[in-house]
């Protein structure tokens, strides 16, 4: 498939793959036992596909999307077979989900120095992996980087932020538990600006005392960046686990309202068969996936497109 040629070929293709394995069998099992014994795509096959869909966590206002659309479909055609159930299916949710923009090539920034990211979510969803991780892969395509350890609500945040820098070779700023997340932001990105760093990654607090006071630390430390560079962040990327099902979902809506997310990161779709969590996310937040986690390896972190994703969750054509 030419497109993981761009996306790091045939191995990223099996990984990916690998990932979705449990979703794709708990998936199709189901939708299995729906069309059971049918010919056409009924009003019966039709609920039986519903319900299949919520409970493989597309969540429930994407389901009646993707029903509504297939119903137009037997509506106008007059007559579909439930063997071509599936390719219309992919075909419907591939259109709903969204691409994010990779122009270029993946991980390798030309634009000014430092390109600022700021990586939000809450505590347990693989933030702190995410982040070294993604760290990694800048720092694979030739980029200098910088990792700033802003979630201070947490001794053991900044002490995984360190190991992940150490293993990957990347330096931190830090100042401890308790020190102003803000002024943290602030050195990191000085300091980057400084020494003409690349990427600076700022690692923030999972989860403070209530919403509100989570807006306003979001907020505070991405106005003391802008002191040092107006534009910045230039990416804020909304760390998500799948496993979490519809949790996920209610995590994105609540973090979306608290600042302005360009872009997400679906991590743990390896342990899960609840990746169908990926398709109601894409359609229900004007928010793209930028990057799926399908393992612990340093390089386990897929570019998301979603033509890779519908292929590898729905199996070969």
């Amino acid at each position: 498939m030419a497109l993981f040629g761009l996306f790091g070929g045939k191995e990223k293709k099996q990984q990916l793959e690998q990932g979705l394995d449990r979703s794709r069998t708990s998936f199709f099992g189901k939708l299995a036992r729906a069309v059971a014994g049918k010919n056409t795509v009924d009003d019966d096959v039709l609920d039986a596909l519903e319900e299949t869909l919520v409970t493989s966590d597309v969540g429930v206002a994407t389901t009646l999307k993707i029903i509504g659309r297939i119903q137009a479909r037997v509506k106008r055609d007059g007559y579909m077979g439930t063997a071509e159930l599936n390719g219309i299916l992919r075909a419907e949710i591939a259109a709903l989900m969204r691409d994010a923009d990779h122009a270029g090539e993946p991980f390798k920034e030309a634009g000014a120095k430092p390109h600022v990211i700021m990586v939000v979510g809450v505590n347990g969803v693989g933030k702190t992996t995410t982040i070294g991780k993604l760290a990694h892969a800048y720092k694979q395509a030739g980029n200098s980087v910088v990792l700033g350890a802003a979630d201070t609500f947490r001794a053991a945040a900044v002490d995984q932020l360190k190991i992940w820098g150490e293993r990957v070779g990347v330096p931190l700023v830090q100042q401890g538990m308790g020190a102003d997340p803000a002024a943290v932001a602030y050195d990191t990105v000085e300091s980057a600006k400084a020494k003409a760093i690349d990427v600076v990654i700022i690692d923030t607090a999972g989860r403070l005392h209530n919403k509100v006071n989570l807006m306003n630390e979001l907020t505070k430390v991405k106005q003391v960046m802008r002191k040092v560079i107006p534009d910045a962040p230039h990416e804020v990327l909304l760390v998500l686990d799948a496993s979490t099902g519809q949790n996920a979902i209610e995590q994105a809506r609540e973090f979306t309202k608290a600042t302005q997310v360009t872009g997400l990161v679906l991590t743990k779709l390896d342990g899960t068969a609840k990746g169908g969590v990926a398709i109601g996310i894409s359609d229900q937040f004007q928010v793209p996936i930028k990057y799926l986690g399908v393992g612990e390896g340093i390089d386990h972190l897929q570019v998301f497109h979603k033509q890779a994703f519908v292929e590898s969750l729905f199996g070969a054509a």
